[in-house]
């Protein structure tokens, strides 16, 4: 027999009654029944019961057992009572009699406990997290984002894609975040980055002659953390392909997830057709380049109702230059006590509120209601209402200024109401690409135009486009949003030196500043690049939309904390004086 075992703890059923058996695992749990010993003795693959009575030669033994304790049992395959069968667990027709036991692990006390539903503060679950993984739920999402990322795996190997491996060890490139930068012993001075993405790498696999590229890439970012971004690394599938469109692009990539998302989606339906909504429409419609088109809530500009009336704050507004008033259909939300709701809401996110009509039914039929009606009078409210497709029991909500302004919070007043009002539809994964994104933006406060996506995209019309106003030229640059989650990043590529030296110059970086940091894409630009494009989809966030997760630590099996530290290890960590000379550095006190 095995020195460990002869089954799994999933393995046996009624057809092994009467075997000898060997099985290890963890104690589970442990009861005392009338002086009777029961183990759940878990494994990674399942649980099986397990008993001693006094009169088994393992009794005092097993009587020492505890909670997380590994070990490993010699019994009898028995068949339980007819009312004893657990229909719940594939074992659960059988148990095993303990006669033998060896304690392979002794574990002390728990800091948190595997077995049940207990809520830990996250700093335990992640100073533990060898202990917090052995919970089911933990287990059960780990073999998801296995199972899910070898069937992108399989999926793009039929699609004719093979995959290569990209450095990790590279040079600093502007991709949107901060570099972690690695300091190189053999040159003082200088430093190595780590990936944000294998961008360069990539098209430069185009520009060596590969057609079709993937490879499940980790990338790193220094960035501020949130429930859908690792603050440290991610895994992403970063594709490429030589010769192709957009919409080849898309023609390609929708087969493989829409094929992940149908085996590993649980049931839920998955929608087919994926609309392609232009940055702007899905800003004014949505408030948010990544909608959640669950929520059937579409906002409009209804600032011609507004134009002129008698309700002075937005009537006033209006007279600026760059503004509008938006509206946000409430479908259903036609009382006071929920506009009131929505109200504080608007004020809670830095707003000074939102202003609100509601319909109900009158002497003369549907009537509106609200301070808002009485200032704007009936027939600008009721071609409100017509323009919206309202009626009795709705409302509306109203927020006014230069869009930016006002744009983010209300999407997130969308979704909100979508959620209250049970609009948003549950059990559905609603994609949609996100498209003409503009290559450029300007800051505010200094003025400085900087790229606002992507920096090595083809930009809409090639090097005349970039002839005007920057702020005007969009890229061939692309997201696909999943039920409010950006899941895949892409472009169409800039594969001329003489666009991407344009390119740049409008963002700041002069020709021998592109050169210096590029210079292994441009001079290989220089012999024969073919027009290519790709994307890359996040692995965490397509697992925790399957896994039904808030949280994207919940599906990567070693994350950092909300302050980018690991816990469990001990990073970030202080170096020695030694390694520090090796690197001829030293760390100069941030407070002077």
């Amino acid at each position: 027999m095995h020195a460990f075992r002869s089954h799994t703890c999933a393995d046996l059923d009624k057809s092994d009654v009467g075997q000898t058996v060997r099985l290890s695992g963890w104690v589970h749990r442990v009861r005392d029944h009338g002086g009777i010993l029961f183990i759940d003795l878990r494994d990674h693959y399942g649980v099986t019961q397990v008993l001693a009575d006094p009169d088994s030669p393992a009794f005092a033994a097993v009587e020492k057992v505890r909670s997380e304790w590994c070990i490993r049992i010699d019994g009898e395959v028995k068949a339980r009572d007819t009312d004893l069968i657990n229909p719940r667990l594939p074992t659960g027709e059988i148990e095993v009699y303990i006669r033998d036991i060896e304690v392979l692990g002794a574990a002390e006390e728990l800091p948190l406990i595997v077995f049940g539903d207990q809520e830990y503060p996250e700093e335990t679950r992640l100073r533990y997290r060898y202990l917090d993984l052995r919970r089911e739920a933990m287990q059960r999402n780990m073999k998801l984002r296995s199972d899910v990322v070898a069937s992108i795996r399989r999926r793009m190997w039929d699609s004719g894609f093979r995959e290569f491996q990209t450095p990790i060890i590279t040079a600093s490139s502007p991709e949107g975040a901060r570099d972690f930068l690695v300091p190189s012993r053999l040159h003082p001075g200088k430093f190595y980055a780590l990936p944000q993405a294998p961008q360069q790498f990539k098209q430069l696999i185009m520009v060596s002659g590969f057609d079709k590229y993937f490879q499940i890439a980790p990338c790193f970012r220094d960035e501020d953390p949130r429930a859908d971004r690792s603050p440290t690394d991610f895994y992403q599938l970063d594709m490429e392909m030589s010769f192709v469109t957009q919409q080849d692009v898309f023609d390609t990539l929708q087969p493989v997830l829409d094929g992940v998302f149908e085996e590993f989606g649980g049931g839920h339906k998955v929608d087919k057709h994926w609309p392609q909504i232009g940055y702007a429409d899905a800003m004014r419609w949505y408030g948010s380049d990544k909608p959640d088109l669950r929520n059937p809530i579409k906002m409009q500009d209804v600032s011609e109702h507004f134009r002129g009336s008698g309700f002075a704050i937005f009537a006033k507004l209006l007279e600026q230059e760059g503004t509008e008033i938006r509206a946000i259909p409430a479908p259903g939300g036609g009382s006071r006590k929920f506009c009131d709701r929505m109200n504080a809401y608007a004020q809670k996110e830095g707003l000074p509120g939102m202003g609100y009509i509601f319909w109900r039914e009158g002497e003369n039929g549907v009537e509106p209601a609200g301070p808002l009606a009485r200032n704007i009078g009936p027939e600008r409210t009721e071609a409100i209402r017509r323009q919206l497709g309202l009626g009795k029991g709705d409302a509306a909500f109203f927020l006014g200024g230069k869009p930016a302004a006002f744009e983010a919070v209300a999407g997130r007043a969308r979704n909100v109401i979508g959620e209250e009002l049970d609009l948003t539809e549950k059990n559905r994964f609603a994609f949609c690409w996100v498209v003409d994104f503009p290559m450029y933006e300007k800051d505010e406060e200094t003025g400085v135009v900087d790229f606002s996506h992507n920096p090595f995209s083809m930009p809409q019309g090639g090097l005349a486009a970039l002839d005007g106003d920057p702020l005007q030229v969009l890229g061939f640059q692309y997201d696909l949003s999943c039920n409010g989650y950006e899941i895949v990043s892409g472009a169409i590529r800039n594969h001329k030196p003489e666009i991407m030296f344009k390119a740049f110059e409008l963002a700041g970086y002069p020709p021998e500043e592109v050169t210096n940091r590029f210079g292994g894409m441009v001079n290989a630009f220089k012999y024969g690049a073919p027009p290519h494009g790709g994307c890359a989809a996040g692995i965490d966030r397509i697992v925790m939309l399957l896994a039904d997760e808030a949280n994207i630590r919940e599906v990567i099996m070693f994350p950092m904390n909300q302050r980018a530290e690991d816990l469990m290890m001990g990073a970030p960590s202080q170096p020695t004086n030694e390694q520090m000379r090796e690197l001829s550095l030293r760390v100069i006190d941030p407070k002077g």
